[in-house]
């Protein structure tokens, strides 16, 4: 395994991470528990949960994925042996309307660490995040941002920062990180810290894989320039890059046909640039799920990579890729592909 430090801590964390967003509905307690231990195995000592997690969410299954990794934790005793990261919703909607209609009030912060620190069987979160922001912003699957006039959210980063602050001197959380968040957000973030003195985002957890690049703009300058570590997700595209949904050997409890209704990785010039990223792959005799891997693995901003698997098979598939390192013929074919179809997915 290969190991690198959160940024601005002398926590060493793995270049490969733990994603959990499918235990609890996707995978029991038993498979989260038998992923768990194959990881820890394996080197790997992050894992990634939130408190909405499984995915898609509901009041029904809310909460059990942080669940899962309490049960662990307990079992094996392991819990100085690894690092975990969590986050709080943001933004409001339908969709969290279970879980709170607050947003980041220091009340909602409050009742979203002391639960998640219940589940996990915990007294400390080494990284928490903001999930979404709260403000209207072009997230998931939107480029360009159109500003609403309407939107009711007021400038409010300073006081999420005193919040969070205040729990970090408590010790019940770490350090603090964003998700799913834009330039703006994240160099406002970053301008209340070097005012005022208060904790820095250190971490951003947000989509990048070979269909959905756009991390590579002004948020990669940012990466670099102020040492924020990309937490990557979605690395795989909900599994499409691995080519069983474009091949046909994707199986009825796959993820794309459990839950149709998660199209973001579903459209015509998505599917065109899979079977190309494939075809590729297998040209040069590698596994396309590992040679997409490989390719976040490589890239200087990344931090860490969150796996999601399944099942077992699928994550010791997953974790073997940190024993590849793509060679400048294949980053320049892969290049050449992004370029004619480029960001299908963003």
């Amino acid at each position: 395994m290969i190991y690198t430090n959160l940024p601005f801590t002398d926590i060493k964390v793995s270049k490969l991470c733990l994603g959990t967003m499918t235990w609890g509905r996707q995978n029991t307690e038993a498979e989260g528990h038998e992923q768990l231990d194959y990881a820890f195995d394996k080197g790997i000592n992050f894992i990634d949960t939130a408190e909405l997690y499984p995915v898609p969410a509901n009041a029904e299954t809310q909460g059990r994925t942080s669940e899962i990794i309490g049960s662990w934790l307990k079992k094996t005793g392991r819990r100085d042996k690894v690092v975990i990261a969590s986050k709080i919703i943001g933004r409001t909607s339908d969709y969290v309307a279970h879980i709170r209609a607050t947003g980041f009030s220091p009340e909602s912060i409050e009742e979203a660490i002391d639960k998640e620190l219940k589940r996990m069987q915990t007294d400390y979160i080494d990284l928490y995040q903001l999930h979404w922001p709260e403000r209207l912003t072009n997230t998931f699957g939107k480029l360009g941002y159109v500003h609403d006039p309407s939107d009711a959210w007021e400038d409010n980063f300073n006081e999420v920062l005193q919040t969070l602050n205040n729990y970090i001197k408590a010790g019940k959380i770490r350090h603090v990180g964003v998700s799913n968040e834009k330039a703006w957000g994240v160099m406002r973030y970053l301008e209340e810290h070097k005012l005022h003195k208060l904790p820095r985002m250190i971490t951003i957890q947000n989509a990048y894989s070979l269909l959905n690049r756009t991390f590579e703009g002004d948020l990669a300058e940012i990466s670099l320039r102020e040492h924020i570590g990309l937490l990557a997700y979605s690395t795989l595209a909900f599994g499409m890059l691995t080519g069983k949904y474009t091949d046909g050997t994707a199986t009825a409890n796959s993820r794309l046909n459990l839950f149709p209704q998660l199209r973001r990785y579903s459209g015509e010039r998505t599917k065109k640039a899979t079977d190309a990223y494939v075809a590729l792959a297998r040209a040069y005799h590698m596994s396309p799920a590992q040679m997409a891997l490989a390719f976040v693995n490589q890239q200087p901003f990344v931090t860490s990579n969150i796996l999601g698997a399944t099942s077992l098979e699928q994550l010791k598939e997953n974790i073997a890729s940190i024993d590849i390192s793509l060679d400048e013929a294949v980053l320049s074919e892969i290049n050449a592909i992004h370029n004619s179809i480029p960001n299908p997915a963003p």
